[in-house]
């Protein structure tokens, strides 16, 4: 196992879910983190309970990943003990909506789109170059089922999640002969907050989701990116499908009926 001791690890959607659950896995094996997210406040909290559970470092970037002239800004000005990104963590993502097609909200496909693949975009545009020029680095893009397969409803949330999938293979051609290594992690259901961002704070309906089975939790899957990045530096994991036991495929869940 290859150490992250000491090694700059940044974290996009760093406030919650599978992001927060990332940033405990690396300060617990004293990495310095970089953590971006929206959420300035849930982002400091965060780092307050980091700081006192692990003594790290951090450092942090309330940021939307949407906003390119906000990323390249904040990412050129970062101060130079943090220059040197070795492990960049794209997690921002969101869906938005199960409606069909032709009934879907332009809106949500925006937001989708814009966070989910060409925020991806930004944040890894400006740091893989540092990467390349230093010899080191690995990038793990946080996929989904959904980019293996599609669902009722899930057209553009699929869409935009089989690019990621695609961005990652491509990166990882671009890459081939320097040794920046490219992970691609695409869970099935996992119970964060997405489902209650999918239906736009409907909570019960969020709920409905998971109901019968026991789905992946956020410190699964941050377990699965920790092992990843860790292996030894001529072992490059392309992409990792994990799914809960409940799960067979993006639609085919076993769902048992529990009576108290």
């Amino acid at each position: 196992m290859v150490s992250i001791q000491d090694k700059i690890v940044l974290i996009t959607g760093a406030s919650s879910g599978i992001g927060a659950a990332c940033a405990q896995a690396f300060a617990s094996s004293g990495a310095k983190l970089l953590l971006v997210a929206r959420r300035k406040e849930r982002l400091e909290q965060l780092a307050a309970e980091l700081k006192q559970k692990f003594s790290c470092q951090l450092h942090l970037l309330p940021l939307d990943v949407r906003d390119r002239a906000g990323v390249e800004s904040a990412l050129s000005a970062l101060p130079a003990p943090w220059l040197g990104v070795d492990v960049l963590i794209n997690n921002a993502g969101l869906s938005r909506g199960l409606d069909k097609l032709h009934e879907g909200s332009i809106q949500d496909w925006e937001e989708m789109i814009d966070t989910n693949v060409k925020g991806l975009l930004y944040i890894t545009r400006q740091i893989v170059p540092g990467m390349v020029s230093r010899g080191k680095g690995h990038v793990v893009n946080l996929g989904s089922i959904a980019g293996h397969q599609t669902y009722p409803g899930g057209n553009v949330y699929c869409a935009s999640k089989a690019a990621v999938r695609a961005i990652s293979e491509g990166l990882k051609q671009d890459l081939l002969g320097t040794p920046v290594r490219v992970t691609s992690v695409d869970p099935g259901m996992v119970e964060t907050e997405f489902s209650e961002v999918r239906f736009h704070g409907d909570t019960e309906r969020a709920k409905n989701v998971y109901k019968g089975l026991t789905p992946l939790t956020p410190e699964d899957i941050a377990d699965v990116v920790f092992f990843c990045v860790t292996r030894p530096a001529n072992v490059n994991i392309s992409e990792v499908l994990l799914v809960p036991t409940d799960q067979a495929t993006a639609t085919l869940v076993h769902r048992q009926l529990y009576s108290n």
